[in-house]
């Protein structure tokens, strides 16, 4: 048994019963009190839930558009069934209570009346209109609730769903794993100001878990969650009930005034990996707010609005799906004005992120202006798909045969393959390529409609841990080249032309509708020797004259700067691409610690960052690198380096930088 608010009716006047039965049948009844009389019931619908081996629902919500019901099963499936009010549907019901469904215990003068039951064979046995098999896990769904035109569940995976509505298709946007060691979790909350409370159980405890300040605001001990509670709070007390041992127990709390002000909000527990802009959103009475996503070694990502007049970072949100450090992250879609899918009021972008346990997921961010709430910016997270190496090779044929992939491999570096979304591909495919520790270079194709991350072709050439990735497009006269460049430990550099395994990995999977085996990405057109130990930093820039200005910084503190000319064979004798390296330049010693950050602002402008903290501007003349500025900056142990140009009000172009470590910084 289970109540629901009864849709289009006042609190406390008309409630909906939902009782499941025998063979999966649930029954909804309307029951309507009654002072000093039996309530009135009158059977409204009848509804089959899937076939499982427990076969009834645990929770239920009729939707605000009115017409839906969605539910939840004891398997953790979520459903959504038809509850239509439309005249047909009345007609047949009103047709049921006067054909001898007398309200339940009414005065009548007869000594047993029929239950309204006995005709409930008079209303079809509807069907799940949309069904999420088992998505909180096989433990149950233990809430719905409707907030904001979005659909949110709760189950005891330790996770709670948002959800929307798409015609009358259920459509899963993101998963939310509030906190470690939550892993029941009953209830959400939705206050007033503006926070979310997540009610559960932490082992023997009954924890209240607020998502504004990501800490328990209660933690009391009851014996866990098999038993009945309930928990009320207001402005002016906080109360929880529950069973235990036959008794009622009651804590109570009166509301007391916060002695703690957050003076600066916290943007990660541990130091930032990476960072990446998203783009500018521009908000009327506000200055201009750049958007960024930061990954960190607290296994979560967050997207953050930083305004350069109040020069405050605020979160708009937090991606929590990995279960390892974040250490790359890859922008996919343009997000810029002008661009493709940006819009007048904000921004659209597909964000990659990955880092250990082999781990990527894909992600759709909707930054759009708000007015309205705190950080003027509102932020929409659709979580697309994920990929984790293990899981992968537990699908794979035959895999006693082979050498089993290492569970601790770490990608270390994103990079999305431009030009792969045209129209002369059978089917829109994303092609992402990653850096491996595992000594290996990946490629994965992402198809967001049907929400796919499939791994498409790898090569183990460097043998040891690939630090760094770059793909770029070659759009020059004689055709269209995809080509890559990856760096190592060992300080060498490689350029690779995915162009023929792109093709080939798109054809196979429009073929086999997703999943492949991995081709192989063949071996290097050519592959430089540029430092003596880790290339940290990698950055490509195409010149006017079609030419690739490749720049990377060391573990070694050098930087070394290589112009290459792409070279397409024409004739069956000279098929194929052939890159040349016109100029080589190397800076020993440019930063007296790691270069973690390097970019090519303009053929002859270069910037780097080091661990050493210093910022350094290069012109690149004939005679090499020629320092021109230096600047100091305070982030500590810098991780990565991102860079933007604007262009100011008199035509003149600016370079700004964000900078991450155990900070960020913004210049």
């Amino acid at each position: 048994l289970g109540w629901a608010p009864c849709p289009g009716q006042p609190p406390g006047a008309t409630t909906a019963l939902l009782a499941s039965g025998p063979d999966g049948e649930m029954l909804w009844l309307d029951v309507t009190h009654r002072p000093g009389q039996a309530p009135w019931v009158r059977l409204m619908g009848r509804y089959l839930l899937p076939a499982c081996k427990q076969r009834w629902h645990t929770c239920a919500a009729f939707l605000p558009q009115g017409g839906l019901l969605v539910c939840g099963d004891r398997r953790g499936s979520l459903l959504l069934f038809p509850c239509s009010s439309s005249p047909g549907w009345a007609v047949e019901s009103a047709g049921i209570a006067d054909g001898g469904t007398s309200p339940v215990g009414e005065d009548t003068g007869s000594g047993s009346e029929p239950s309204c039951l006995s005709h409930k064979g008079a209303l079809p046995l509807e069907a799940p209109l949309s069904m999420l098999f088992g998505l909180h896990g096989k433990m149950g769904v233990t809430s719905v609730t409707c907030h904001g035109g979005y659909i949110y569940s709760t189950g005891r995976d330790g996770c709670f769903h948002q959800l929307r509505l798409q015609g009358q298709q259920l459509e899963v946007l993101r998963k939310h794993r509030p906190c470690k060691g939550l892993q029941w979790i009953e209830e959400l909350r939705f206050t007033p100001d503006g926070d979310l409370l997540v009610l559960g159980f932490h082992a023997d405890n009954f924890v209240v878990w607020s998502s504004r300040t990501g800490e328990n605001l209660h933690c009391i001990p009851c014996g866990g969650g098999h038993r009945s509670w309930s928990y009320c709070s207001n402005a002016s007390a906080e109360a929880f009930a529950f069973v235990k041992c036959g008794d009622v127990m009651l804590y109570h709390r009166e509301a007391e005034p916060c002695e703690q002000q957050v003076l600066l909000e916290s943007l990660h527990g541990r130091e930032i990996a990476c960072v990446r802009r998203l783009g500018a959103v521009e908000v009327p009475g506000h200055a201009t707010l750049n958007i960024f996503v930061t990954g960190s070694e607290d296994t979560t990502a967050c997207v953050l609005a930083l305004s350069k007049c109040s020069r405050a970072a605020m979160p708009l949100t937090r991606l929590s799906d990995h279960i390892s450090s974040v250490r790359a992250l890859a922008l996919a879609s343009p997000a810029g004005p002008g661009d493709e899918g940006f819009g007048d009021e904000g921004l659209c972008t597909l964000l990659f992120s990955a880092g250990g346990r082999a781990q990527i997921e894909c992600y759709r961010l909707l930054c759009a202006r708000d007015p309205a709430s705190e950080s003027a910016v509102a932020c929409q997270v659709i979580h697309v798909a994920s990929h984790r190496l293990d899981k992968h090779w537990e699908r794979k044929k035959n895999r006693h045969k082979l050498v089993k992939m290492d569970p601790e491999t770490r990608y270390m570096s994103l990079s999305v393959v431009p030009g792969t979304s045209s129209e002369q591909l059978p089917a829109p495919w994303k092609f992402l390529a990653a850096a491996c520790s595992d000594g290996s270079v990946r490629v994965f194709g992402l198809l967001e409609a049907a929400r796919k991350l499939v791994l498409v072709a790898e090569s183990f050439h460097h043998q040891r841990c690939v630090l760094k990735v770059e793909a770029f497009l070659h759009t020059r006269a004689g055709g269209e080249r995809h080509l890559l460049c990856s760096a190592a430990t060992d300080g060498s550099v490689a350029f690779w032309d995915i162009t023929s395994p792109i093709t080939d990995a798109t054809d196979a999977l429009h073929r086999a509708e997703g999943e492949i085996q991995p081709l192989a990405l063949g071996t290097p057109l050519l592959t430089i020797m540029a430092h003596s130990c880790g290339v940290n930093s990698l950055h490509i820039r195409e010149t006017p004259e079609g030419q690739y200005l490749v720049a990377s910084g060391s573990d070694d503190g050098s930087i070394h700067i290589c112009l290459l000319e792409v070279a397409l064979g024409r004739g069956e004798a000279m098929a194929g691409t052939c890159l040349r390296v016109l100029e080589q330049v190397a800076r020993p010693c440019a930063h007296a610690a790691h270069v973690t950050g390097i970019r090519v602002l303009r053929p002859d402008l270069l910037l780097s960052a080091s661990v050493d903290q210093r910022l350094t501007l290069w012109h690149r003349g004939p005679g090499g690198l020629d320092a021109l500025s230096t600047t100091f900056f305070h982030v500590p142990d810098l991780a990565e380096l991102d860079c933007w140009e604007v262009a100011e009000a008199g035509g003149e172009l600016r370079y700004y930088c964000v900078l991450c470590g155990r900070g960020l910084e913004m210049l």
